[in-house]
């Protein structure tokens, strides 16, 4: 397979506010392709209710981990209702260094079909060994995934 390229352009707007744009979504997106980011709140001069990159390094591997799903799901022929996925990154200080050290997904998929169970089991444990993004980072990636079958009681695994 050829590389791919995902191009990102960011431009500074004022105090510790950006604008981060792509072009290959601005072609496409009727939103613009652009979002608002910002330091969090957490830190000097951090601006509340923006996206930091804190937030979005948490969602780059909470999406990936959707997507891998859907594929791995749909290559499995598995019937399932309802995906949903909590994440939570964390942040610390090691050596002297912040660094995203963990990002917890709570996965939640809801089946068709009792006789499913295990398939879905399967389904969610493959797609975080094979997210991409999970596998390129440093942080350690928990998974707790719970497999529910509709109108029956929740289960976690």
């Amino acid at each position: 397979m050829e590389p791919h390229y995902y191009n990102v352009n960011i431009s500074w707007k004022h105090d510790r506010q950006g604008m981060m744009c792509s072009p290959e979504l601005n072609a496409t997106s009727n939103q613009g392709g652009c979002i608002e980011v910002a330091t969090p709140p957490e830190f000097p001069k951090g601006i509340p209710g923006i996206w930091s990159p804190e937030h979005l390094f948490t969602a780059s591997v909470s999406s990936c981990f959707m997507t891998t799903f859907l594929a791995i799901a749909e290559n499995s022929k598995l019937e399932f209702s309802e995906f949903h996925c909590n994440s939570k990154g964390k942040l610390e200080q090691v050596e002297g260094k912040f660094r995203m050290t963990e990002i917890t997904l709570d996965a939640h998929v809801t089946i068709v079909n009792e006789s499913d169970r295990e398939r879905a089991e399967r389904v969610l444990q493959k797609s975080e060994s094979a997210c991409l993004i999970s596998n390129s980072i440093n942080s350690k990636v928990i998974l707790n995934p719970v497999v529910e079958v509709a109108n029956k009681t929740t289960v976690p695994l």
